[in-house]
C-alpha cells in the first residue's frame, strides 16, 4: 500500500517537471557500480583535487544539482574538483535485502577507493565507516524534543524488510511537524513576490516528492545507534571490527551548522567537533535563509548558502587538499 504511495508521489513530481521544474543535472558518467550503489563521475573527476559526494540514501541526489543558480555540483566544477557522487539504488520491493549501517559504509568506502584511483591518488580511507552526523546530548537534541520522534525511535522497523520514502516522510512529519510541515508552509509564504525564490522553492517540493525505499534493518540502525543511543558521539559505535568516536577521527573536518535548522542543529554537531583530537575538527555556522523548503537543505539549495557558505568550503578544500 505505501509503496503505492511512492509511485502516486513520484507521479505528482512528474507533473511538476512537466511545467519545468525537474532537475537539470551536469553531465556524468558512471564508472563503478554494485548492489546498492552507482559511482558517478563528472568532466574533469580525472583531474584537480578529488572530491566525492556521499549522497543520503533517501530521495533521488540531485539536490546536489538542483537548478543552475544553486547547484553544489557545478560550484565543484567550477572551482576546479575532480568531482565524484555516490548516487544510492533503491532496495528490490519484494524484500531480497537485510543492508544495515556496516553493508552501506563497506560501499562508501569502495566509492573512496574508487574515486582515489580514477584520480591517481592515494587511498584517503583506512576503514569501513567514513562519517555520518555526529549527535550531541540526546536528552536535548533528538527523541525527547518531540513524542512522536520518540515512537518513531521505539518502532522496531527492522523487522520491515524495506521501507517506502512515504512512510519516511510521515514519519518526519509525526516527530517534528514546526519543521517538516508549517515551516514549509511559512517559507513559501515568505518567498511570494521573489520569482527565483518560488522556483527553488518549487524545485525542492518536487525532489521532495520523489520518495526512495530504505532497507528497513538500515533505518532502525541509523535511528537507534547514532541516534537514540548516541553511539558516535561517545565512541562507542561499533562497525564490523572497529570501535568509532571523534577521538579516532584522525583527518581535517570542517562540519557548517545551520543556525535555523532544528534537525541538525549546531548543538547536535559541536560535541562531536569538540571531542576530535585538538587541531583536526572546525564548525562554521551559517543563519539559514527563506526559499529553500527545508532548513537542513539550505546549504544545498539556498543562494545566500552559495553566495557566502561555498566559497569559504572550496578555500578550506584547496587548502586541506
Amino acid at each position: 500500500m505505501l509503496g503505492s504511495i511512492d509511485t502516486l508521489r513520484q507521479i505528482q513530481g512528474d507533473g511538476l517537471s512537466w511545467l519545468g521544474l525537474g532537475p537539470t543535472e551536469c553531465r556524468y558518467r558512471i564508472v563503478a557500480s554494485g548492489a546498492r550503489r552507482r559511482l558517478r563521475a563528472y568532466a574533469g573527476a580525472n583531474t584537480g583535487l578529488p572530491l566525492l559526494i556521499v549522497a543520503a540514501p533517501i530521495k533521488r541526489p540531485y539536490i546536489w544539482d538542483l537548478a543552475d543558480c544553486v547547484s553544489v555540483v557545478r560550484h565543484c566544477l567550477q572551482n576546479r574538483l575532480g568531482l565524484y557522487l555516490l548516487e544510492w539504488m533503491p532496495p528490490p520491493l519484494h524484500g531480497g535485502t537485510d543492508a544495515g549501517l556496516a553493508d552501506y559504509s563497506q560501499s562508501i568506502g569502495e566509492a573512496v577507493a574508487a574515486t582515489a584511483r580514477g584520480a591517481g591518488a592515494k587511498v584517503p580511507f583506512n576503514g569501513p565507516f567514513a562519517r555520518r552526523d555526529a549527535r550531541g546530548d540526546p536528552r536535548s537534541v533528538g527523541p525527547a524534543a518531540h513524542p512522536g520522534a520518540r515512537a518513531v525511535v521505539d518502532a522496531n522497523l527492522s523487522t520491515i524488510d524495506v521501507l517506502p520514502g512515504s512512510l519516511l516522510s510521515f514519519l518526519a512529519v509525526v516527530a517534528a511537524p514546526e519543521t517538516f510541515l508549517w515551516s514549509r508552509l511559512v517559507d513559501i509564504v515568505l518567498s511570494t513576490g521573489d520569482p527565483r525564490a518560488l522556483m527553488v522553492h518549487a524545485r525542492v517540493e518536487r525532489w521532495a516528492l520523489d520518495e526512495f525505499p530504505l532497507p528497513g534493518r538500515l533505518v532502525h540502525e541509523i535511528l537507534e545507534w547514532p541516534y537514540h543511543e548516541n553511539r558516535l558521539c561517545a565512541g562507542t559505535l561499533r562497525i564490523g571490527d572497529q570501535l568509532l568516536g571523534p577521538a579516532a577521527l584522525r583527518l581535517p573536518v570542517l562540519a557548517v551548522a545551520n543556525t535555523a535548522d532544528a534537525v541538525a542543529p549546531r548543538q547536535s554537531i559541536a560535541p562531536f567537533i569538540d571531542a576530535m583530537p585538538t587541531g583536526f575538527g572546525e564548525l562554521d555556522e551559517y543563519p539559514g535563509e527563506t526559499s529553500v523548503g527545508l532548513q537542513h537543505l539550505a546549504l544545498l539549495v539556498g543562494r545566500e548558502a552559495h553566495r557566502a557558505v561555498w566559497p569559504r568550503i572550496f578555500s578550506w578544500l584547496h587548502a586541506h587538499g
